[in-house]
């Protein structure tokens, strides 16, 4: 039953947590990957007095009002009963069998370690799921909390297929908000909301945290830039956790009293102690957004889709079959005939050799990388991320062998560690004789030759594509673009604040603006007087050291380039062979760099992460096929989590502790090891 919880000024937040500065200063959002698994720790039972310390800071931190003094359990509290007692409050938001544990798991574009804690709690007639978890210290409440809660924070909307792109990790452009202006007045920034869909208006499925003043905004469409980063949604891996391994609880299809903009006089009753901002019902108002839109209207919104970061698509066209959503009994069928797929070409492309060209006992993670992800029907990148084995019934790759051994399709054994090989093929039977092969999508399908399926060639099938990549030069360049505040200073050099320059070509125009406006001061020649437009450009006076320098008049000459090229925008270009500045593209931003991470697994079992190769002109599955032969060990591809659908990245996974020889292939590809970072978890430090 949903149990509206009344604030006194609506769904409010205090915005007392500041965001880490350096992911600020490098534009980048702390964005906790809560889709990657985290690893949580043995969880304990939460003391008495620390459930009743964490209850009152949450209604604290939410303003949540707590009136009168009933003593009925807030189960058996009807919808509009007006007041809760402090106690079932308390239990409600923490339940009395709450538990509590440690979790890591990494942050933001550079992958950083973070660390927190998860609550799990279980309420009546509810399995036992995590309801809050903790950041900075700064408790988040989970979609399970937020079903029972409505109005704990401020509700935003976005249409269901923007939605979809949040799951995986995206954040939501500003331009994605629906149903506003204006949007609620505590939807501001650094505040935590919740987004639900247009579809099921009443039920978040987001939870997230402005990185504007929504509550603000006059006009969101053309508008640019993030409004809300996920923090966590349902489908990720702490909406899935459970006790008992079971199934992440599936959202109601309405929860009263969340989705309070409508005329239903019955739930303006049920929350007539909230102020409720965004009470425009018209999904067609003036800055809102809607799926009704005219054909025609799809031009006006460009080649680009500003809804979610990273996205070419547009966001409203309609959807087709290949893109639907997936079930569950959908990914199960594909992966089954995935697998007789792989076994009947493997089969008739080594007839000759009794035992088809195998050595076994093959390893479980080959089985997938070679019988299973070649031959998967993926033909857009829609079924690219929904095409993967943690979204089957079976979960992981051990309890699948299990599953075709228990239909007697493969003999399979355990191993020390938890780990699952095959010992035989039943290459004869006649699930495998007769099958008839479905077309699969040319190699240029997004996922084609990554491992992740949709046409790639096997690599048990001996027919590896091609690598292009072994004996490149490549060549990496940081770029500045000037902010418009120093155009008098290029100007004098007949230069545009609109062109990219190289660090060496700045220091020149700005030496030669020094001297232009005779700045040069007489009692030393290593400083800069300041004229009006440099002290206003350069330093903003709200530092000491800024005030100080004002105060003088006058700064280094080193000092100056440097904060100048410190303000401006950083981008970055790759090039490769012979490619020069004026033939590639450069992309905003700080270089990205490879991630090798070491971790341990299934014990003491430790395997090699590499990711982020795709931008060095580096093909994921070629590198793996070459990884498996120089380590004697198998690899695997598959989409790292959180990538974008639309532009997914690679993740080859290397068994054994093979940073060595991960970086030994990379340089044969013209990587520098300044390029590369190494975090190695199964030592707890980084390298």
């Amino acid at each position: 039953m949903a149990q509206a919880v009344k604030a006194r000024d609506g769904s409010a937040v205090r915005s007392d947590y500041k965001a880490n500065d350096a992911s600020l200063a490098s534009g980048h959002a702390m964005e906790i990957d809560m889709e990657k698994k985290p690893n949580i720790k043995p969880l304990a039972p939460l003391r008495s007095s620390d459930r009743r310390k964490i209850a009152d800071q949450i209604i604290r931190d939410f303003d949540i009002e707590v009136p009168g003094n009933v003593e009925e359990p807030l189960d058996k509290i009807h919808e509009a009963s007006p007041a809760l007692s402090l106690g079932s409050l308390r239990n409600s938001l923490m339940p009395e069998n709450a538990l509590s544990a440690r979790f890591s798991t990494t942050a933001g574009p550079d992958l950083k370690q973070v660390s927190g804690t998860v609550y799990a709690g279980t309420h009546p007639g509810e399995e036992q799921r995590i309801l809050w978890f903790k950041i900075e210290e700064r408790l988040i409440p989970t979609v399970y909390t937020l079903w029972r809660h409505p109005q704990l924070v401020p509700l935003l909307y976005t249409p269901e297929i923007v939605l979809k792109k949040l799951r995986s990790g995206a954040p939501l452009m500003t331009p994605g908000l629906a149903r506003g202006p204006p949007f609620p007045s505590k939807a501001i920034k650094d505040s935590i909301v919740a987004i639900a869909s247009l579809d099921k208006p009443s039920v978040p499925m987001v939870v997230g945290i402005c990185e504007i003043d929504v509550a603000s905004l006059q006009e969101v469409k053309g508008a640019k830039g993030h409004a809300v980063r996920g923090e966590h949604w349902d489908g990720d891996e702490i909406w899935a956790w459970s006790p008992a391994g079971k199934p992440g609880g599936s959202a109601p299809e309405r929860i009263e009293g969340w989705d309070v903009d409508t005329t239903d006089a019955s739930l303006r009753g049920g929350v007539e102690h909230l102020t409720i901002e965004d009470d425009d019902d018209d999904d067609d108002a003036e800055g809102g957004v809607s799926l009704n839109q005219e054909p025609e209207q799809h031009t006006r919104l460009g080649s680009r889709n500003d809804f979610v970061e990273g996205e070419d698509a547009r966001p409203y066209e309609v959807v087709g079959e290949e893109d639907k959503e997936l079930s569950t009994k959908d990914i199960d069928d594909a992966f089954w005939k995935a697998f007789i797929y792989g076994v009947h070409h493997h089969r008739n492309t080594h007839k000759s050799d009794p035992r088809q060209g195998l050595n076994f006992p093959i390893n479980q993670s080959l089985v997938i990388s070679n019988f299973v992800l070649p031959y998967l029907p993926i033909y857009s990148p829609a079924q690219a991320a929904s095409l993967h084995i943690k979204k089957t019934s079976w979960k992981n790759a051990k309890k699948f062998i299990k599953a075709l051994d228990k239909q007697k399709l493969l003999k399979s054994k355990d191993r020390d560690g938890g780990e699952c090989v095959v010992l035989d093929i039943a290459f004869d039977d006649e699930i495998f004789t007769s099958f008839k092969p479905y077309k699969l999508p040319t190699k240029d399908t997004p996922g084609a030759e990554s491992g992740g399926g949709g046409g790639g060639k096997s690599i048990a099938a001996g027919d590896s594509p091609s690598d292009d990549s072994i004996g490149q030069k490549l060549q990496k360049i940081n770029l500045f673009r000037p902010k418009e505040a120093f155009s008098p200073v290029f100007e004098a050099s007949s230069a545009s604040v609109k062109a990219l320059y190289l660090p060496t070509e700045i220091r020149p125009i700005i030496a030669s603006y020094i001297e232009s406006e005779n700045l040069i001061s007489d009692k030393n020649k290593r400083l800069v007087n300041l004229n009006p437009i440099l002290a206003n450009a350069v330093f903003d006076g709200n530092s000491s050291l800024d005030r100080e320098v004002i105060a003088k008049g006058s700064v280094p000459r080193d000092a100056l380039i440097d904060r100048m090229l410190q303000a401006c925008s950083p981008f970055w270009v790759i090039l490769r062979n012979n490619e020069t500045r004026e033939t590639v593209k450069a992309k905003s931003g700080n270089a990205p760099k490879i991630q090798i991470t070491l971790e341990t697994r299934s014990g003491n079992k430790t395997v090699t992460k590499l990711s982020g190769v795709e931008v060095f002109h580096i093909n994921p599955q070629p590198l793996a096929e070459e990884l498996q032969k120089a380590c004697a060990s198998s690899t695997s591809v598959g989409q790292l989590m959180g990538s974008s659908p639309k532009k997914p990245v690679q993740e080859i996974m290397v068994q054994g502790p093979q940073k060595d020889a991960v970086v030994k292939a990379l340089e044969k590809r013209g990587v520098n090891r300044h390029w590369i970072e190494v975090l190695d978890k199964t030592k707890g430090k980084k390298k």
